[in-house]
C-alpha cells in the first residue's frame, strides 16, 4: 500500500530528476550532473526511513 510519505518521496526524486535533466540540456552541465546526485540520496533517505519505521512499529 502506498502511503502519503511514499508519495512525498517519490515527488521529490521526479522533481529532482526533471530539473537536473532541464539543467543538462540548457546547458548547465555541472550544476545538472549535482542535481542528478540528489534522485539516489532521496531514494536512500526515504528507503530508510521506512525501514526504521517498519523495525520501530515491531518492537
Amino acid at each position: 500500500m502506498i502511503k502519503q510519505s511514499d508519495i512525498f518521496i517519490l515527488l521529490a526524486v521526479a522533481i529532482s530528476f526533471a530539473l537536473s535533466g532541464f539543467l543538462w540540456f540548457s546547458g548547465q552541465r555541472e550544476e545538472g550532473l549535482f542535481t542528478a546526485l540528489w534522485v539516489p540520496s532521496i531514494l536512500c533517505f526515504g528507503i530508510y526511513f521506512k525501514l526504521m519505521a517498519q523495525s520501530g512499529s515491531r518492537a
